[in-house]
């Protein structure tokens, strides 16, 4: 048998100031060679899992990447297609050597177009701890935390004006489904902000959550809204092997 690690104690820390997206900002910073934030010093920073990572370096390492030239939203992934192929063949309850290093290649290709994807970092975690590579599945587990916590943080999901901010469509899933959330099907409440319903109100009344996704569609605004499929995973909550 195996049990879940909870992430949650992840999230607390990063989540203690409020940080909404305000573009001059971070254009201004990633792109200044001179910035402790200029983009690629970071994005080789959170590639090689680098502990240091604050809450800020991570908002402009995510919002950063929507001013990539390798960020293109609304393009299909073959990588992704075959992230889901070697999924479909993981038997989750005895996996077998192949099949998990299949996914760790299927997902280290993904990450490529979406380095940020807290499902496909969630099963590259899952992978390698199965595999009893530790080191590795911690730092892929830490990504992930550090990508759901910057999402987080980028308001509080409960209004139009307030949405948490998204650079792809799953990642708005991937945080409620973390958040062990049951949702309904989503709906577009404005050009750049949609509405995901629970399945029941929360105990403080919550309905739902805004998110605001408007970033997929600055290179392409013609192609109207599409989402793009996705493939949730226990709830996004990494595992590890039970011990004696």
């Amino acid at each position: 048998m195996k049990r879940l690690f909870l992430l949650l104690a992840l999230l607390p820390p990063l989540l203690s100031t409020a940080k909404v997206p305000v573009e001059s900002d971070i254009k201004a910073r990633i792109e200044d060679p001179a910035s402790a934030y200029y983009y690629p010093n970071l994005l080789l920073r959170y590639e090689q899992a680098d502990s240091t990572l604050t809450a800020d370096d991570c908002h402009y390492l995510y919002y950063g990447y929507a001013y990539q030239p390798q960020y293109r939203p609304l393009e299909s992934d073959p990588a992704r297609d075959r992230f889901y192929e070697a999924l479909a063949r993981l038997n989750v309850d005895a996996p077998s050597d192949d099949d998990l290093r299949a996914v760790i290649a299927a997902g280290t290709e993904t990450l490529a177009a979406d380095p940020f994807s807290p499902q496909v970092l969630n099963l590259l975690s899952f992978a390698h701890a199965q595999l009893g590579e530790e080191a590795q599945a911690a730092a892929y587990r830490d990504r992930m935390g550090l990508v759901l916590a910057t999402i987080e943080r980028s308001g509080d999901g409960l209004t139009e004006a307030t949405p948490w901010h998204i650079l792809m469509y799953g990642h708005a899933l991937d945080l409620l489904a973390a958040k062990n959330i049951p949702v309904r099907e989503s709906s577009i409440v404005s050009r750049t902000v949609e509405y995901i319903p629970r399945v029941k109100k929360d105990d403080d009344g919550v309905k739902g959550y805004y998110f605001d996704y408007g970033r997929i569609y600055w290179k392409k605004p013609e192609q109207g809204y599409k989402r793009e499929r996705s493939w949730q995973f226990n709830n996004l909550k990494p595992w590890k092997k039970e011990t004696e």
